[in-house]
């Protein structure tokens, strides 16, 4: 028989798993405060060292492609450096940011799920970084190349800076999200949405999603390239089921 202090200790920690609403949206509230500081701090690094984000980095495919950039509106390339300094520092924070969403669940997880957060912000941020790593040095050079191909002698490709940071960056964040598969297997699978058994069962749908997937980011440039997009995506897919599979035995 448990004793009495072991039975006040139990019911004293559920009290303090158990939150009201408000309790929740306030804490909700510091978890978005701490992120959002995290952003700031992330974009004050990304200013202080933009010039080389901008002009070793970010433009380094426009270069390697051939591709003459204008700058078409007054104060534009001011408004851009800001612009990019606030991605770049959401992108430096990601891990701050996943652990305070992570830490935001926490209380709804059992107390043995709770040990594997920050195995979990570890590897959700690598998941997102390795899908920019893989946009900026595969997606981003067939994409310019591609768009580089049409004009004329008597038209000629000379592209609006921000039009080609907004496509160099939608691409790029637009990786990072896909390749967090993983981790959306993971929380799908743990609240019992998803199950392994499902994914197995429709894996031969969801290659012919990813290969659809991959012509329209790849621009449909051609087979070659659309089958080297699809090849991490279909090994996202796998690891997302063996991910599913170990989250289902954990619940």
């Amino acid at each position: 028989m448990r004793s009495k202090k072991a039975i006040a200790n139990s019911s004293s920690t559920e009290q303090e798993v158990e939150m009201t609403f408000l309790e929740h949206l306030e804490e909700f509230r510091w978890r978005t405060i701490y992120s959002i500081i995290g952003v700031i701090v992330g974009t004050i690094i990304a200013w202080i060292f933009k010039d080389i984000l901008v002009d070793k980095i970010l433009l380094k495919p426009a270069v390697d492609s051939n591709i003459t950039l204008q700058n078409l509106k007054p104060f534009g390339q001011l408004m851009l450096y800001f612009e990019i300094a606030i991605i770049c520092g959401f992108i430096i924070s990601i891990p701050n940011v996943f652990y305070q969403l992570w830490k935001f669940i926490a209380p709804a997880l059992k107390a043995n799920e709770r040990k594997y957060i920050s195995f979990i912000v570890f590897f959700s941020t690598i998941c997102f970084l390795s899908g920019i790593v893989f946009a900026y040095f595969v997606m981003l050079p067939m994409t310019l190349k591609f768009a580089e191909q049409f004009g004329t002698k008597q038209i000629e490709n000379n592209f609006a800076i921000s039009e080609y940071f907004s496509i160099i960056i939608s691409i790029m964040l637009g990786a990072g999200l896909i390749f967090e598969l993983p981790m959306l297997s993971f929380a799908l699978s743990k609240i019992g949405i998803l199950t392994p058994k499902f994914m197995r069962r429709y894996r031969k749908h969801s290659i012919v999603i990813i290969m659809f997937l991959a012509a329209i980011l790849s621009s449909g440039t051609d087979p070659v390239s659309q089958i080297l997009l699809a090849i991490p995506l279909v090994l996202l897919y796998e690891i997302s089921i063996f991910v599913s599979k170990f989250a289902s035995k954990k619940s």
